[in-house]
Formats: structure tokens, sequence, C-alpha cells
């Protein structure tokens, strides 16, 4: 595993995030009730102030320059020779509900046929006071140690792998890759057979649309 997603340094990245991100005004007006002007300004902020976050020497190669509808925020090349694609998530403690999508299941399994490439979450959590945003938690692991429990698949493309709820992010330090893509292969396994069932229903459906359309007068 890349050096970086180490225990010791993944919790450096987290508490040198939460500190970087309490010791600067990143809004100072109404906006700080929008999650998703919130999220902008971080991603915003982090783009330009992350490898500050990292121990020193770990970094070789940084960038943020990506496609609106990329997997990555920004991405970084390591001192071992391993790729890590970082995608941001910022989260309001302060709802009562957040269902973030993370990846398409197609992609990171494209992304995860190279051993030395690693989709990574930065999950940010905040409250807001008054027109003060208060930085609470952050979690900076590889998708496969978040535990199942907290996962879930949605019906876009392929699948979209998702956080069930923010307020309940699980990371079991004790997965391996191989287990968890496991895992993931034996949740399409039953994902995929109900998605069928659905798409059958809706065929029938129109079919009925059909027959009723054709029988009318014009």
């Amino acid at each position: 595993m890349s050096k970086v997603l180490s225990r010791e340094n993944r919790i450096t990245v987290q508490d040198n995030v939460l500190k970087l991100l309490n010791t600067t005004r990143l809004m100072n007006d109404n906006t700080v009730n929008s999650p998703r002007a919130v999220g902008d300004a971080v991603q915003s902020f982090l783009e330009a102030n992350f490898p500050r976050c990292v121990p020193e020497g770990f970094i070789l190669e940084f960038s943020d320059k990506f496609a609106r509808r990329s997997m990555a925020d920004f991405a970084f090349e390591d001192a071992d020779g391993c790729y890590c694609v970082v995608d941001l998530k910022t989260h309001n403690r302060d709802t009562a509900f957040n269902m973030p999508n993370l990846t398409s299941v197609d992609r990171l399994a494209k992304l995860y046929g190279d051993s030395k490439n690693y989709f990574v979450l930065l999950l940010v959590s905040y409250k807001t006071d008054g027109h003060m945003l208060i930085f609470e938690e952050c979690k900076f692991a590889p998708i496969e140690l978040l535990d199942w429990s907290c996962l879930t698949l949605g019906a876009l493309g392929w699948g979209q792998i998702q956080i069930a709820n923010s307020n309940n992010v699980i990371i079991n330090p004790d997965n391996t890759r191989k287990k968890w893509m496991l895992q993931l292969c034996d949740a399409l396994d039953l994902f995929y057979p109900k998605e069928i069932v659905k798409i059958n229903t809706r065929i029938e459906r129109f079919r009925k649309v059909r027959e009723y359309w054709e029988n009318r007068p014009d």
C-alpha cells in the first residue's frame, strides 16, 4: 500500500486538514448555510493546499486539473509510484440525512485493475455557527477501508457506490482490497437481478401503454 495511506499518515493528514480548515476563514456571509457553496469553497481551498497536509517528501506530483465528471477532485503520485485519485465530500452535520455518490462500479473496477492505483475518499464533516464553519471530523482513506455496512448501490449506469448515510461512515482498517472487491461483486450479484426485475416491469408497463394507443382512434 502507498505509505501515504498508512494508518499513521492518514491520521496526520486528517488532523492537518481539520487544523487548516479551522484556522482559515473560507466564507463570511450567509452562503455558509448552502451545502453546495461550502462544498465548492472547501474543494477550491484543498485543491490549492492539500499537499501541505501530507508529510513532507511523500507527494512527487500533484494535480487538480480534472474534467467535471471525473472520479477525482485532485490526484497525486507518491514516492512509492502509487497514483491516488482523491474524491472530496463535505457533509453538514446539522442535516439529518445525506447519501452521496462515490463512483461508478465500472470505473472503480478499471482503476483497480492496477494495484498501484487508489481511489481515496476525503470526507469532511462540519457544523455551522452563525456565519462560521466549524469543521469537526475528517476521514482520509482508500475506498476499500470503508465497511460495506455503511455503503449501498444506486441505479445509475453500471451502478454507483454510495455512502448510505454520511452520519455513519465506518472505517475498517483490517480490510484488504481483495476482500473488499469480492464483497463488491457479491453486492452486485444481488443488485443486478433486482434491476432486471424493475426493467421487466417497466417494459410490461409500456407494452400496455402502446396497446392502449394502438387501439385508440385517431
